[in-house]
Parts: structure tokens; sequence; C-alpha cells
């Protein structure tokens, strides 16, 4: 116990150390530890002798409860383990997860010693329904502790991977085929218990859900060749007579979908109907594919002749890298087309599609069209509680009405703002709504801007919208990133079902009960996806690589095919920082634009994907001028794990200077564990 108040005692005087020159307001958004378990090693002598490894999810320490008589729990770091002998007999561990605020998590789990052989070995072998050629293992066993798992793949002696008893494992083979596999159940006896079996493991070979539904856009901003949510444009022909590839049609839950099989240099003919894509930004598709390895697309502009071979034809083609056995939105900027030599996009008459390896692979294609942003106007009040009020309805035991403007500073010099309370004791869900005369048009606006001003960093302020009856529904939820003044929060609804809606409701602080916080809320927009100025990315990651600078004993960032190209980002590259096991809680890295400086005259937010595999960590981000004599940083928090997202950090309180450097930190806060993150497609945007 002295060891475990030595800590605390060195871990208080940092922090209070560090609040002299450095802003600890991070670790208000550190959430407890998740994940908590430990994995065991016995050794097999008939000793009872265990190594014991406690996990977690953003815990830095752990003490490790044994179980058995052992008067003391023992104290490790996150990565340490521990050495424990057990008698024969069932022990229940108990783990206790600290995070760096000293907020825990702490769970129980089983142990069994027994110096017996496992008996009553029982085994489930199944085909993953949603990802090809993975298997999902699970083993149960009397006076077992853990389980391997060998996948009898040829030449592989080792085992594929290894388990709790009782828990599930999953293993992905390379082919399909049938394999003779054996699990093998040990405890602390030298004599093990093993169960051998043939396995057909199986290969996804189209998808079970259909596509995603395109984002809702005008009809006069898309030429659709083939989407059931717009109006097609003629086809002559899904089918060349250029290769043997064949096609067909296919019914997914009732959505046509077109499949390729042996794929090469196939595609779509607008022959008597060119399409004019001259004032189009993007094309659209979206793909799934069991087996290729790239996907590649050309555009051929015959430029009036109908028939290719000369007069002006132009031409380009582009190679892609989509994720396997998942569907894949691709939003294509006719831009790279340009790029890659062609000139001309006003008589488009062939789309040709190919695979790599060329002439093999299955390839489903949906949603195919030409679209540019809403020509509309850019963005669409809906309320700024200057003239009559809002008939409010609050629930739960919140409280809302407009007053004066408590704080006309910043962002927001209005007059009139909605004032919400979140009364002492009231739900964790408590909020309130209004409603609007017309239907919010998120046909032509699929975002929704709002200003807010809370007392607290890191809320959860969710906007939800209801149709009239509240039987369609829709939300999303963001975070404060400051507290005490005025900031400007974002809301995607694009992935909102088509409803007419007419309710707007919030909530501040979701998740957590009242405690007599006043929050203020004011100019609801409707904001379309162009902003005014579109984005401008800056770092791709698709040419040649930045130099980075990595620091805080963390491993070099490197540029890495996309190991998820799926859902917000399907890019062929990114970038991964891999935050090194014992890392500085600062540790991150940075590169510089090589160019001109950021323009955040015209841009005020710099947007970046991220993908993490926790949710709820900081990811900061700062930016710099050539000698760092004068920088600016914003803090966001991740609201997903293990997919992409895109976090928009806001730099219009930025000081006026020539920002070149662009720095990045993953999990702020925390020191590293080996975690692997990704970033891409930084951008200039508003």
């Amino acid at each position: 116990m002295k060891k475990i108040y030595y800590h605390l005692c060195i871990l208080l005087v940092l922090l209070i150390a560090c609040t002299e020159d450095r802003d600890t307001s991070f670790l208000d958004t550190i959430v407890a530890p998740s994940n908590v378990a430990a994995t065991y090693e016995l050794t097999q002598d008939n000793s009872g002798l265990v190594t014991i490894t406690p996990t977690a999810d953003g815990a830095v320490r752990f003490m490790v409860y044994f179980g058995d008589n052992t008067p003391d729990p023992i104290a490790l770091n996150a990565g340490e383990s521990i050495d424990h002998t057990y008698a024969e007999g069932t022990y229940t561990l108990k783990i206790v997860a600290y995070n760096i605020n000293g907020e825990k998590t702490e769970v129980t789990q089983d142990l069994v010693i027994s110096f017996k052989a496992p008996e009553n070995l029982m085994v489930t072998i199944e085909n993953s329904n949603a990802v090809s050629k993975q298997v999902d293992v699970t083993a149960t066993a009397d006076y077992a502790a853990m389980y391997e798992f060998y996948s009898g793949e040829a030449g592989v002696t080792q085992p594929a991977a290894t388990a709790n008893i009782g828990e599930t494992l999953s293993y992905q083979y390379q082919d399909p085929g049938t394999y003779d596999v054996r699990i093998v159940a040990k405890g602390a006896a030298i004599a093990t218990t093993e169960y051998t079996a043939s396995f057909t493991v199986t290969e996804i070979l189209e998808p079970s859900s259909v596509a995603p539904t395109p984002p809702g856009r005008n009809d006069a901003d898309v030429i659709s060749l083939f989407s059931d949510a717009y109006t097609d444009v003629t086809v002559d022909t899904w089918n060349t007579v250029w290769s043997a590839a064949t096609f067909e049609d296919v019914m997914i839950e009732g959505n046509a979908t077109k499949k390729y099989t042996t794929l090469n240099f196939n595609g779509i003919e607008t022959v008597s109907a060119p399409v004019d894509a001259s004032n189009m930004e993007f094309i659209h598709l979206d793909v799934w594919t069991p087996n290729i390895t790239a996907f590649r697309l050309k555009l051929v502009d015959f430029n009036g002749d109908g028939f290719g071979g000369g007069n002006g034809d132009t031409e380009a083609e582009l190679s892609f890298t989509p994720a396997q056995g998942e569907w894949v939105s691709m939003d294509i900027p006719l831009a790279d087309f340009a790029a890659a030599g062609m000139t001309s996009f006003s008589d488009i008459n062939q789309y040709i599609i190919s695979s790599d390896p060329s002439g093999a692979g299955i390839v489903f294609i949906d949603n195919v069209y030409f679209w540019k942003a809403p020509s509309s106007n850019t963005s669409q009040l809906v309320q700024d509680f200057e003239g009559a009020a809002p008939a409010f309805t609050s629930f739960g035991g919140a409280g809302v009405e407009v007053v004066s403007n408590p704080d006309m500073s910043g962002i927001n010099t209005s007059s009139n703002v909605a004032r919400l309370i979140k009364g002492n004791g009231a739900e964790t869900w408590a909020g309130g709504f209004f409603e609007v005369a017309s239907p919010l048009d998120l046909t032509n606006y699929s975002n929704i801007r709002v200003k807010v001003w809370s007392p607290k960093q890191g809320a959860v302020v969710k906007l939800k919208l209801e149709n009239q009856d509240a039987s369609i529904d829709h939300e999303v939820d963001l975070t404060t990133t400051v507290a005490n003044q005025w900031e400007e929060l974002t809301y995607d609804f694009s992935g909102a079902p088509a409803a007419s809606y007419v309710r707007i409701v919030i909530f501040f602080d979701f998740g957590n009960p009242g405690d007599d916080s006043t929050y203020y809320y004011d100019d609801i927009e409707l904001v379309n996806n162009s902003g005014g100025v579109q984005p401008l990315i800056f770092q791709d990651f698709e040419g040649a690589a930045p130099a980075f600078t990595s620091f805080g004993n963390i491993a070099n960032v490197v540029v890495v095919a996309n190991p998820d190209a799926t859902g917000a980002n399907t890019t062929g590259n990114v970038a991964q920082l891999t935050k090194t096991n014992g890392s500085e809680v600062w540790a991150g890295a940075f590169f510089e634009t090589g160019g001109a400086a950021l323009d955040l005259t015209t841009y005020s937010k710099v947007a970046v994907k991220v993908w993490s595999p926790k949710q709820g960590i900081t990811v900061k981000l700062k930016i710099e001028n050539e000698d760092a004599s004068i920088d600016y940083e914003v803090d966001l928090t991740t609201s997903v794990a293990n997919q992409w997202e895109d976090l928009v950090y806001d730099f219009s309180g930025a000081p006026v200077a020539d920002y070149v450097r662009v720095v990045i930190f993953f999990d702020f806060g925390n020191p590293g564990d080996d975690s692997v993150y990704y970033y891409d497609e930084l951008s200039l945007t508003n």
C-alpha cells in the first residue's frame, strides 16, 4: 500500500506543477476506463502458477485482487503482468482500472485452477455472417481456464488465436475451403483436452443489404445513370462486348443492383444521349466486392462524334482500393479526372470499369450519378428568437424561455437568445422543443447550425428532429469544446429518413442529471454542404508523403494504405500514428504545408478525418507559424470507435499569422499504450 500512496503522490505533484504553465482542462474530458478484463497464462505443471495481465481502454494503472487469501491487492501499470500461485479451486478475481483522473472501473472475472485434465469440452465453430472467411469460435470446459485455436492451414503449427474459456474468438482465413481445425483446452494441469473437426470456411460473395441511401439532393443538381433516389437518364447498355465479363441485374431487399463477374473493360454506354457533366463536380457510385483489390473507373468524352477514336476525344482513368465485403460510397471529384488528362466533360458516352486482377473477381454497383453542391442559398435561418418567441415545450425537469443575451461577445452579439435551465435533479434526458410553421428543407440543406453557450466543456448537446406526431425522428450528438463562451455546432442530418420535420428538440448535458446549470442557444440555421465556399483539401497523403516530425517518444508517423476504406473515408492512403507504449501524454506529430500558409481569411475551420480504436478520446489539433512563435490549438473528442469520422476544428479565434505547421495529438492527456490511430483529408472549410 505504501507503493500505491507513493505513486498517487507523485501523480498529484506532477499535475499541480503542470498547472503553472500548462492548460489541464483536458482532464475534465477524460472518460472512465472501459473494456476492463484480464488474460491468463497458466503454467501447465500442476504448480498453479498463473500470469495475469489486466487490460482496459483509457487506463494508466490497475489494482488486481487475486480472489484467494492474499490480504492485499497488487498495483500494476498499464502493460504490466503479475505472477501468482493458486491452490486448486475456483477464484473470483477483481480488476480495478484507473484513468489519469483517478476515475475507476472495476470488473470481476472467474479463474478455475484444477490439476485435472479439462472435461466436458464443448466447442462451437461458425462462419461469420458479416466478415468473409472469418470463423467465430467458442469453447467451454470444466477445469479449464483458456483454450487455443489451431486453424489447420498448411504449414501453420502455432495457435492462430487464444481466449479465456467461455469467451468467443474470431479468426479470418486467407482462403475459403475445408480445414482440419483443433481446439486445445488448458488448465493448470499438465494434461490437456482436445477437440478436432473438419470445418468448411465460406466466402461471402454478395452483399446482404442494399447500398447506402444517397443524400437528399435536388434533381437539378444531379445527373443520374442508375439510382433509386433520382430520375435516370437514358443508358444504352450496361455490358459492352469488349470482354467476356458476365453481367446481371440482381435484387437485394427489393432494390435493383448491377453485378459484374470477371470484370474487365466493361461498364455503361450512353451513346444515344451523351451526358453533359460540365457543370457537375463529382461522380458518385457505391461499390461492393468480395475479392478485387483495385477498382478502376474510366470516363470517355467522344466530343460529339458518338463513336470515339478521334476528333478531340478525351478520357482519363482513376484507380481506387475499396474495402472488401462491405458497401463503399465513392464521391470522386471530376477535378481528379481533369488532373489525369481529361479536358472535356460535356459529351460523356462511356463509363468503363475494370478490376485488379483484370478479368477476375466480382463487383456490385449501385447509385451511379453526377452531382454538384446545391445551387440555392448556402443557409436558411430557422429561428433567431428576435421576433415573437416560439411556443416552447419543456420536459424532464428543464425550463426554456427567450431572454436577453447575457454574453454579447464573440460569434454572437444578437439581442435575444433561448435559455434552458436544467433544474437540480432533472432527468438525464431533460430538454425542450418548439415547432416551425413549414417543414425543414433537408433536401437543399443537410446540416443544421446552432450557436450554443454552455458553462461546461465536453457537455453533450443533442439535437433531434421530429415530424408532427413524432412517429419519425432523427437525432445527432455533438460535444461542447469550450466553456462560458459562444461556439457554433454544425449537425449533419444527411442521414435523416425522409419526413416532414417540424419539431426541433434540444438537450444539454445529455446523459447527466440536472444540476441547475443554465445553457443558451441561438441562430438555428439550415446549411447546405457547400457552406458558400468549397472546402480546400491541403493534405490527403495520396501524392508524395510530407516530412513528419514525431515527438514525445512515439514511433514515426507513416503513410499507409487505408486499412478501413469505408464510411466517411474511402481514399487509398492515410497517415498512421502509433502512440507507443509508455510515450508521453502529450506525444504527437506534425508536418508542414510546404507551400502557402493556411488561408484562414477565406476559411475559418480545419476538417480532419480520423479513425480511433477508442471512443471519447481527445484529439488535439494545433497550428503554428514557421518558428512556432505563434500557435493556436483546439480540442475535439471522438464520438465513435473503429470507424472513420469527421472532426471539424474552429480556428476562427486564431491570431493572425502565416500558419504552415499542422500538429496532431491523439488521446491527449493519456500515456501511450501502443494504440494505432489514422488521419486523412485535412481540409480548410467553413
